[in-house]
């Protein structure tokens, strides 16, 4: 799923180019990718330049919103089929996403792609063979190629998450040079798809599930037999929990998935905020 290149708007970038604008600069510099490069802009009369192509103003832009031109107008990167999907900016550049106004990544004290550093960096991902269950925006991808794995098998079962990626200048893309072949990027139900995958044929896991309520079915004895069936001797295993629901049930989800893998045969410890495994 190659990106799409088109210029990312917010309303905080766009308020910094009219304001250079109105002050009479001809040019204005920063970015329009979320901050993954700097750029200059071009000031034309009604319009604007970058990278040879010319863009029209937008109108008055909404706050944590995102914004890509499709072309006519500039458009929320956002969908509405069964749930309500938008990449969501972030203070420190790498956005995130939510489903139905739920936040799908952490990014109130560290950014989303630094928090991925530190969840795959349990796993030591250089020169493995990686499961990723869950593969959202790709954070743990883009990680896991950048630290020099040796190929990474990602599932993501929502369709209008994988269009996300597309506009999304921080996600992996599956065809560039960059991952060099090492990304497989596949649209499914990983509950269903692990079934398929070989007996001792990964080396680590990470594995980032929507909360318990939504989809049971990845914290279930079953699949986390799956694990430990896919998994060679040693392999290691993070798993995110947070901790839901804590507070106002007293239910501790970290607990209930670390006796689940130990039963599974992990020996399993807490960590950051998940549970981390090694098959024993």
């Amino acid at each position: 799923m190659p990106h799409v290149p088109t210029p990312l708007l917010t309303r905080d970038i766009a308020d910094a180019m009219r304001s250079a604008r109105d002050a009479g600069a001809s040019t204005w510099q920063g970015s329009l990718d979320l901050g993954r490069s700097v750029e200059a802009v071009q000031f034309v009369d009604g319009y604007w330049t970058w990278r040879g192509s010319a863009f029209p103003w937008p109108d008055v832009l909404k706050d944590r919103t995102i914004y890509a031109f499709d072309g006519d107008a500039w458009s929320a990167v956002s969908r509405y089929g069964r749930s309500l999907i938008k990449l969501v900016p972030t203070q420190w550049g790498t956005p995130t996403f939510e489903i139905d106004g739920i936040k799908m990544l952490v990014s109130a004290r560290i950014a989303p792609m630094d928090d991925a550093r530190q969840k795959v960096a349990l796993v030591a991902p250089r020169g493995k063979i990686v499961l990723d269950t869950c593969g959202g925006l790709g954070y743990f991808a883009a990680v896991c190629l950048d630290a020099g794995v040796a190929r990474i098998r990602s599932f993501e079962k929502n369709e209008d998450v994988l269009w996300l990626r597309t506009l999304n200048p921080w996600s992996p893309d599956p065809d560039s040079a960059e991952a060099g072949g090492r990304l497989q990027l596949t649209q499914g139900d990983v509950s269903q798809a692990i079934a398929d995958i070989a007996d001792a044929s990964v080396d680590a896991v990470l594995h980032d599930p929507p909360r318990f309520g939504i989809a049971g079915e990845l914290y279930s004895q079953v699949f986390y037999d799956h694990f430990a069936r896919v998994l060679r001797k040693g392999g290691r295993l993070f798993h995110y929990t947070g901790a839901p629901n804590r507070l106002t049930s007293g239910r501790d989800v970290p607990r209930e998935v670390a006796r689940r893998l130990e039963k599974s045969g992990f020996r399993t410890e807490f960590a950051l905020d998940g549970v981390l495994g090694v098959k024993r």
